[in-house]
């Protein structure tokens, strides 16, 4: 059929089309080699984009906050490539009226009181589950997957973590990864989820918020709640810092339990004037880093918002409020994740504190972003180790452990018996005494 085709052709014509044929595979030869040159360039670009930058989660720590300018944006390669392979249509909301009040919801006067009701009415969900007060951890990242791309496999690691603890202690949990009030970004991402949620489980009797990028690292190590029980307020900090010093890192909002209760209520709307995005927030941060020891210039945040608001009305909210220092509720990782080895020969989980840290908190890193404080390799190398670190104590249960903090392979600790039973469980977490069944909530 083609040949019948090409004799059909009149003579000029054939002589055009195979005089050309030459000239024609040349193209496409030519053609071939610009697009293997492309796809060499696009993989050098990936690969510059998973070595970029440094570890962060999607809810930064004020202490460690780092300006993107627009020139470090347009010089990002990912952000070039993700420009020419996918169209994203983005409506931001408008600017929030700085002389509108801000509000996170409807104003809430008898919380305590529709709450005790609706408790009375649901015996079966009770605010205490043996005993002890049900709590709902909630953490999240971002809707959108990691700028950089091993960051998502470090928040899946950081929520293992989180699950692995919920699920020995009876704690219940909530992973988010939506935006719920487009006004409260960034920082501030975290006050409208809690509200959220306190009002949407009135049998939860505590939220505890923790960020992203911490991880539990004793598994052992409960919260004394019974320590709490006058308080409404928990977060690691020191009163002299705060009080007496105001420093702006006096405290940290990157972990904290707060009480389902009014009061938490009011302290959230309090807490919040301070974050809508543009001219507010802009303006706030003038004035916190005036008023703050030691913040420089950026945005208002929320760590600094609460010490100022602590310390300017603390006759009004600093009776509920405990800054807690006798364990690392926060732990801050550089002081802390070269240490391992020396705690695993010295000490045991359990503790909490400087001997075995209960919470270790990559402050400074970005593990979905790619500006960071710290350095790529290193941020990647300790949160791996710091994983490691809390994985063994999971792993122990099955007789397994890593081999290097650094490293993902396990061994074997010890062999298998005809009376697995009997073996026994020396963190005693297998079958814990303090386990309560739970839900998870994804």
């Amino acid at each position: 059929m083609r040949e019948s085709l090409r004799r059909s052709l009149p003579l000029n014509t054939r002589q055009l089309l195979y005089g050309s044929k030459a000239k024609h595979l040349y193209k496409s030869f030519s053609n071939l080699k610009v697009t293997i040159i492309c796809g060499f360039v696009t993989i050098v670009v990936l690969r510059g984009t998973i070595g970029a930058g440094s570890f962060r989660l999607s809810f930064p720590d004020p202490s460690e906050h780092h300006e993107e300018t627009a020139v470090h944006k347009r010089k990002d390669p990912s952000r070039i490539l993700a420009a020419y392979t996918q169209e994203i249509v983005e409506n931001p909301e408008p600017e929030w009226d700085p002389k509108t009040p801000y509000s996170l919801g409807p104003k809430i006067s008898d919380w305590n009181e529709q709450r005790a009701s609706w408790l009375s009415k649901n015996p079966h969900m009770s605010a205490t589950v043996n005993g002890k007060p049900r709590i709902l951890l909630v953490t999240g990242s971002q809707p959108k997957p990691c700028d950089n791309p091993a960051g998502d496999h470090y928040l899946l690691k950081s929520l293992k973590n989180k699950i692995d603890y919920c699920r020995l202690h009876g704690i219940e949990i909530f992973f988010n990864m939506a935006f719920l009030d487009p006004q409260m970004t960034s920082f501030w991402a975290k006050l409208p989820l809690v509200r959220k949620l306190m009002l949407a489980h009135p049998e939860v009797e505590w939220i505890w918020w923790m960020d992203s990028d911490a991880m539990f690292t004793d598994m052992v190590f409960e919260l004394p709640m019974e320590k709490y029980k006058d308080k409404n307020f928990i977060l690691h900090g020191w009163d002299q810092a705060v009080y007496n010093e105001k420093n702006w890192i006096g405290l940290n909002t990157g972990v904290f339990l707060l009480r389902n209760c009014q009061w938490s209520l009011d302290i959230l709307d309090a807490w919040a004037t301070m974050g809508p995005k543009g001219t507010i927030r802009l303006e706030a941060g003038k004035l916190l880093t005036k008023t703050l020891k030691g913040r420089p210039e950026f945005e208002a945040d929320d760590q600094s918002a609460l010490v100022y608001l602590l310390t300017t009305k603390r006759d009004e909210w600093g009776d509920k409020v405990f800054l807690e220092s006798s364990y690392y509720l926060h732990g801050y990782w550089v002081i802390l994740v070269e240490k391992y080895e020396e705690m695993m020969e010295k000490h045991h989980p359990g503790l909490g504190d400087d001997r075995w840290p209960f919470v270790t908190h990559f402050v400074g890193c970005k593990p979905c972003g790619i500006h960071g404080v710290y350095p790529v390799e290193r941020c990647l190398n300790q949160m791996e180790r710091a994983f490691n670190f809390a994985d063994n104590q999971i792993l122990q249960m099955y007789g397994f452990q890593h081999r290097r903090l650094g490293n993902t392979e396990v061994k074997r600790t010890r062999n298998d018996t005809t009376h697995p039973l009997e073996v026994e469980d020396n963190l005693k977490l297998l079958h814990a005494s303090f386990k309560t069944s739970s839900s998870v909530a994804l």
